[in-house]
């Protein structure tokens, strides 16, 4: 809508992300003065229902935040909590949980890489467009996703939600009989992951580049999924890392009028968590399949630290992590021991505990304190989507900006290219909205 030398563009309800957010842009004569990601979904105080709970029940609540990743809020929560209690699962647990997490991984990066983002690059509205014109291109993404979905359902109880988790470890654990018909499985979707960064690599990635701070687990030796220190990459290239006991001294959230989401910053700076922060700060240590495949694509070799900040060709460093999470499942299967006890016992102690894991999107940091009986009485999540929504903003300004430079943009268009820019970061915006501050003034 145009008048007098302003415009203003707002899209009421996005398309192919996770969860309800609008855009908002503002401009006057030819400048973009205001860029907004507005998340309208009702916040769901997760934080608050978690206090009073005993402390064997946050992996199983928290699960509940997200439907597309909610291995990420159990075992960050498993972790935070064994954390507090002082407790060092068997490391053979500690194993069937990477291998869960890569289940998480497969389905999820193949879910946004092939029904929400590439259509964006294929000139198509969704992935029903997409599979009347790449029908065998679908049917390979959807073939990815059954397989983790089938790592899921082993160890998890379920693919959605699973229930075999448990503090400590799982309520039961698996025989090596019952691995060795999924790693065949595996091998096959191995070759669909290759496939997928071939195809991935082909589309067409305008110039682009974030220059928020990357941040990331580390683990060196590993690609970090499960565990790992807190990592920045600022876009100078210094690398530094801090205690994950600091975070909320280092990462900082504040309630903005537009989102019912709270928005995070990094020592004061934007800062960007997922696929590209993971690949500069842990690049080093993929797997050989992976290495080969992001060579293969023009990401350069992931051993020489290589950077990409162009957040369109995030979806080329999502399928090279799903090549790494198969191979890395099939390794864990391939070396796989039971433990003696599916579970090590958590007793209830008064304490402090933080966990952190790799979200398909992000860093997932959760904090839990508990008093002598083991009674939950605070809760901090820190979901990725909300530490991402000054640098996605920052890049639905930049973008806007170039678009409008251009003569003949119309709003239609602009729309199109601005939610292409939100799409390239695929926002979780059910997790997201976990909390707002709620003000009651009583008279």
């Amino acid at each position: 809508m145009t008048h007098r030398g302003s415009r203003v563009l707002h899209v009421g309800s996005l398309s192919r992300v996770e969860g309800e957010g609008a855009l908002h842009l503002s401009l006057r004569d030819g400048t973009v003065t205001d860029a907004r990601l507005q998340i309208y979904e009702p916040p769901r105080f997760f934080e608050a229902f978690l206090r009073g709970r005993a402390h064997t029940e946050p992996p199983d609540i928290t699960a509940r935040v997200c439907g597309i990743c909610p291995v990420a809020y159990q075992l960050s929560a498993c972790a935070a909590i064994e954390d507090a209690c002082r407790v060092t699962v068997d490391p053979a647990v500690r194993e069937l949980r990477r291998l869960l997490y890569c289940g998480e991984w497969i389905e999820s990066q193949t879910l946004h890489i092939y029904l929400l983002h590439a259509p964006d690059f294929l000139g198509c509205d969704g992935a029903i467009e997409l599979a009347r014109t790449a029908r065998a291109d679908v049917e390979r993404g959807l073939r990815l996703k059954q397989a983790g979905n089938a790592i899921l359902e082993l160890l998890g109880g379920r693919a959605i939600h699973p229930v075999n988790v448990r503090l400590g470890g799982f309520h039961r654990t698996p025989g090596i009989g019952e691995l060795k018909p999924l790693a065949e499985r595996l091998r096959r979707a191995l070759d669909d992951a290759r496939q997928t960064v071939a195809w991935v690599s082909g589309f067409d990635f305008p110039d682009a580049e974030t220059d928020a701070d990357l941040l990331a687990l580390a683990a060196p030796g590993t690609y970090a999924i499960e565990t790992g220190t807190p990592t920045v990459l600022r876009p100078d290239g210094t690398l530094g890392m801090f205690p994950l006991h600091t975070f909320l001294d280092r990462v900082r959230e504040e309630q903005v009028p537009h989102s019912t989401a709270l928005h995070s910053t990094l020592d004061g700076r934007r800062h960007l968590t997922g696929s590209l922060a993971r690949f500069a700060i842990s690049g080093r240590w993929l797997s050989r399949p992976a290495v080969e495949a992001a060579r293969a694509a023009g990401l350069g070799d992931p051993h020489e630290g290589v950077v990409c900040r162009n957040p369109y060709r995030s979806i080329v460093v999502r399928a090279v992590e799903v090549v790494y999470a198969i191979d890395e499942a099939l390794r864990i299967i391939d070396t796989y021991e039971p433990p003696k006890h599916p579970y090590t016992e958590v007793p209830a102690v008064a304490g402090t505990g933080h966990g952190a894991t790799e979200a398909p999107r992000g860093l997932l940091y959760h904090r839990y304190l508990l008093d002598a009986e083991g009674t939950v009485t605070d809760a901090r999540l820190v979901p990725p989507t909300a530490q991402n929504q000054g640098a996605i903003e920052d890049d639905l300004r930049r973008t806007a900006q170039a678009a409008i430079t251009r003569q003949g943009v119309d709003d239609a268009e602009l729309t199109r290219v601005c939610e292409r820019a939100i799409r390239n970061h695929d926002p979780c915006i059910s997790c997201s909205t976990h909390f707002l501050d709620l003000t009651i003034d009583r008279i």
